[in-house]
This record gives structure tokens, C-alpha cells and sequence, in this order.
């Protein structure tokens, strides 16, 4: 892929039901650099994997610079146009309700304070985040294992998720310490890092919250691996995207929040201030939800990573949410 492509900024909108449900391309640039940026991941096979869960999106304006041959490419691989009025932003804190021409909802209303949950859900979010403390502090299966047992809601999704094809057990697992085992320590941080943001019927932000800091985080990890990190560093990124919106999460600062997490310096300093290679990594991906061209392109010349490669590792973020998302959604998640 040429490296004189513009970034390309994949931005996820919702519906009007709040939840995730498409992506809108979003560039700045010649006529000349866009088209060699969106034929090229058009021609990408996650393109059209995405495109097939998610409408892909542009602005009928920005489409009116190209030649007919890059709209017809697009056009074959899945992408739409879409007109401004059907495109509602909000920022608010009250739950937003679209006016009835529009179709799709963008902005930072699911980054607002959270309702207040009832007692049940509460306590299920609460004990999700003690047991990513446990997995952390690499305590005992046994005491991971009591927690679980304290939560249905937990429990059904742990087993669910290791009885699952994905997992490919020979064999059902029907106690916690075998999910457990099958899952490994790092998988299982993972997926209850993720289980936090699910779904609640409480809180309208949850199902957009899950889908932008599972992008968050996948795509940290995806630049951390092509900025040349080992693995550990690469999952460390993993769980600085995710950790970095545990505060929108709890409505609490996130200070607060990590404390008794008893996580690394390196990802606090990360997360907290943005210091280090993870530091900066998250910093560009901030700025690249945000669509700041300026800073995300000062960033990328700053990680040696090139438009061409930065615009890949999006795509391919994105395609990794929508599975999580859909599967989210089928799960049936309070």
C-alpha cells in the first residue's frame, strides 16, 4: 500500500435505538490521496466482512470529488452515501432523542455521566470490576471461582463463552474452575474487561459504550504490534484502552477507578498522563476519534507508522468490534 495516502477516520455511529450500528469514512485531503486511500481498503477483505454487519458510510458531499471509478469502487464494496440530514449530533447529557429525519446519531452523548443503576446491576458491574482485580493480581482460581458464584449474570456468560464452538473445547465445561482454565488468565482479563461495558438495561450508553472502547482497545493493540511491541506490551495496550474509559464506566474520575486495581505503573502513567509508548499510542487514538488530522498525523510521523498502515489497523479494529458487538447483542445481556 503507498504510503502518500491521507488518514482515513472510521467513525461509529448509532441508531436510533442507541445502539452501534454503522460507520461513517471520514477524510481530509486531494482528490488524488482520498482515492488511493478508500480503493485501498475497499480492496481490503475486511471491508467488505464489515460492510456486511455494518453500512459503511460517506458523506454524499465528499463523494461528489471523486472520479466515477472510486465511487463505483466503494459502491462494489459495500459503502453508501449518506446525506447530512440524516446524520443527528449530540453531545448532551440527557439521553438523546433524534429528530425524525435522521437516521443515524454521532457525538459524545455516550461519554455523559451514567444513571444511577439499580441494586442488582450495580452490584453485577461491581464484582465484574473486582474480579479483573483478582485476575490481575494473578490471585488463586479458587477465590476468582467464589466470586462467580456470587453472580448469575457472570456465571451464565463465562460458560456460555467457553461452551462456545470459538473455544474449541472436546468437551462441555460445567464448573467455574475448568472455564477458568480452558479461558487462560490473559483471555479471561480480557473478556471481563469487556463484560463491564456490556450491556444493562439501565444505562442507554452501554451498548455504544462497549463498541468504543472494544475499538479503543483493539486498535492500541493492533498499533502496538505494528510500532514493533512484544506481546506483552501489545496486550498492555489492549488493557490501556480499555482501562482509559472505566471512569466514563463508573462515573467516577478514573483515578479513583485504578486505584485499587493494582495494575502496573507503566499503565497508569499510560492511561493517567499519557507517558510512554502506550502513553502516545492512546493519545493518537484519542485524536483519531476526535478526527483531529493535525494531531493524529504529528502522532503517526511520532510512531513511525505511515497513513497506509494506520488506516488498515482501523479497518481491521473496527471489523474485530463488530464481532464483539453482535455478539453482545445475541447474547441477550440484561
Amino acid at each position: 500500500m503507498s504510503s502518500t495516502q491521507v488518514p482515513v477516520f472510521l467513525h461509529l455511529l448509532a441508531d436510533r435505538a442507541l445502539r452501534p450500528a454503522a460507520v461513517r469514512l471520514e477524510f481530509s485531503g486531494t482528490a488524488e490521496a482520498a482515492h488511493d486511500a478508500l480503493v485501498s481498503l475497499a480492496e481490503q477483505p475486511e471491508f467488505s466482512t464489515l460492510a456486511a454487519k455494518f453500512p459503511c458510510l460517506v458523506a454524499l458531499k465528499q463523494a461528489e470529488q471523486w472520479s466515477d471509478l472510486t465511487w463505483i469502487t466503494l459502491q462494489q464494496a459495500g459503502c453508501k452515501g449518506v446525506d447530512e440530514s440524516a446524520v443527528f449530533r449530540s453531545d448532551a447529557l440527557l439521553k438523546p432523542v433524534l429528530p425524525a429525519p435522521a437516521l443515524w446519531l454521532e457525538g459524545d452523548w455516550m461519554l455523559a455521566a451514567p444513571a444511577k443503576p439499580n441494586g442488582s446491576q450495580s452490584a453485577s458491574r461491581a464484582l465484574a470490576l473486582k474480579l479483573v482485580q483478582l485476575v490481575v493480581a494473578d490471585a488463586d482460581t479458587r477465590d476468582i471461582e467464589d466470586v462467580f458464584r456470587q453472580d448469575p449474570t457472570l456465571s451464565y456468560h463465562l460458560l456460555r463463552l467457553v461452551n462456545s464452538l470459538g473455544m474449541g473445547a472436546t468437551r462441555r465445561i460445567t464448573s467455574f474452575s475448568q472455564a477458568i482454565l480452558i479461558l487462560g488468565r490473559q483471555q479471561l482479563r480480557r473478556w471481563l474487561n469487556l463484560m463491564l461495558f456490556s450491556a444493562r438495561t439501565d444505562d442507554h450508553r452501554a451498548p455504544m459504550l462497549l463498541a468504543c472502547v472494544t475499538l479503543r482497545a483493539r486498535c492500541l493493540e493492533l498499533l502496538a504490534k505494528q510500532a514493533g511491541m512484544d506481546k506483552s506490551d501489545q496486550e498492555l495496550a489492549f488493557m490501556a484502552g480499555m482501562f482509559s474509559l472505566l471512569g466514563v464506566l463508573f462515573g467516577l474520575p478514573l483515578p479513583e477507578v485504578l486505584k485499587p486495581l493494582q495494575v502496573s505503573e507503566t499503565l497508569v502513567a499510560a492511561v493517567l498522563r499519557h507517558e510512554g509508548e502506550i502513553g502516545r499510542l492512546l493519545h493518537l487514538v484519542e485524536r483519531t476519534e476526535q478526527r483531529d488530522l493535525p494531531a493524529v498525523s504529528a502522532l503517526l510521523a511520532e510512531v513511525q507508522i505511515n497513513a497506509a498502515e494506520f488506516n488498515l489497523i482501523n479497518l481491521q479494529a473496527c471489523q474485530w468490534m463488530t464481532g464483539i458487538v453482535c455478539e453482545n447483542q445475541g447474547a441477550g445481556h440484561e
